[in-house]
């Protein structure tokens, strides 16, 4: 086999991982769309019902549930698929956005129970969501281009631009959970998008 073969060979065995990869990913997306859109409905509901912002500590068991039924789904395919360079690297991004969206959730919470100024703790608070809708957009976006899929890019240009605007329209700190209710319904649109294009 010729230099020119094998790299022709490499490039169509990527390509084709590729192409599995966001086949497969669909049924992610909107796993993790339909848990965001109801989770924020749930905070929403709560915290407008009750008055009280202490709800948004149910967004800690997001994760909590939504890995493991990740990891169940992965595990029930039929055919399981070696892991590769791509997988890899779409696994690391999403893994980068979920240690870095709990972390900063995580020190808003502690600090603004513990931190020395209330002001800053309210301004924290109140552009936590903005934060973590940029992260997603962000990893949405990269997760794209890492994939070689216009769908998957522009859903996460969408979510975080979107959210962006969504949070800059919000008049109460309660309606920016519709933030995440955008992101939510938009990444579980990609996924059917995903599931449709690759059947």
């Amino acid at each position: 086999m010729t230099a020119q073969e094998s790299l022709k060979l490499i490039t169509e065995t990527m390509n084709n991982n590729r192409k599995e990869i966001v086949r497969n990913s669909g049924k992610f997306f909107v796993l993790w769309g339909i848990l965001l859109t109801f989770f924020s409905v749930l905070v929403y509901t709560l915290w407008k019902t009750t008055g009280n912002a202490i709800w948004n500590n149910l967004w800690f068991a997001l994760p909590a549930i939504g890995y493991p039924l990740a990891r169940w789904m992965k595990t029930k395919d039929a055919a399981p698929r070696a892991e590769n360079f791509i997988s890899r690297i779409n696994g690391g991004i999403w893994g980068t956005f979920g240690i870095f969206a709990c972390s900063i959730a995580l020190f808003t919470v502690l600090y603004s129970q513990f931190g020395n100024s209330q002001i800053t703790a309210i301004v924290l608070g109140a552009t936590l969501t903005a934060q973590i809708v940029i992260l997603f957009g962000m990893a949405e976006t990269i997760s794209g281009i890492a994939l070689k899929n216009w769908t998957i890019k522009i859903a996460g240009w969408i979510t975080g631009i979107g959210g962006l605007a969504i949070f800059y329209i919000a008049q109460a700190e309660a309606e920016q959970m519709f933030i995440f209710t955008f992101a939510g319904i938009v990444l579980a649109a990609t996924g059917l998008i995903v599931k449709q294009q690759y059947k």
